[in-house]
């Protein structure tokens, strides 16, 4: 493996990274979790591939950009997450109390 081989890799990380703050943003929650099971794999073989390659300055510089994005989209993603979970999380607590006033009141 070369250094366009390393980088290549994190293109590619970054691509999938770019998809999945797409569809957090869109609420394509199904798409989300497909492409998070695509990253993590991904992330796996990069470990196998990747390491102990030495890069010349530009790759290296090359390389950190590709970092920062992936770290700000993973910043989005998870913005994005959080705030759907906070909605979700409402929902079920409003569903909770209107079963438990059904019990109490509804066979009354």
């Amino acid at each position: 493996m070369n250094e366009q081989d390393v980088l290549t890799h994190y293109e590619s990380l970054s691509g999938l990274t770019a998809q999945m703050r797409t569809a957090a943003q869109s609420g394509e929650w199904d798409t989300l979790i497909g492409l998070e099971q695509q990253c993590s794999r991904h992330v796996e073989q990069m470990r196998a591939v990747t390491t102990n390659i030495s890069l010349d300055e530009s790759s290296r510089q090359r390389k950190i950009q590709l970092i920062k994005k992936i770290l700000a989209d993973d910043a989005a993603i998870r913005n994005q997450t959080e705030s759907w979970m906070g909605q979700l999380q409402r929902i079920m607590q409003s569903n909770r109390q209107e079963q438990r006033l059904n019990r109490s009141y509804g066979a009354a």
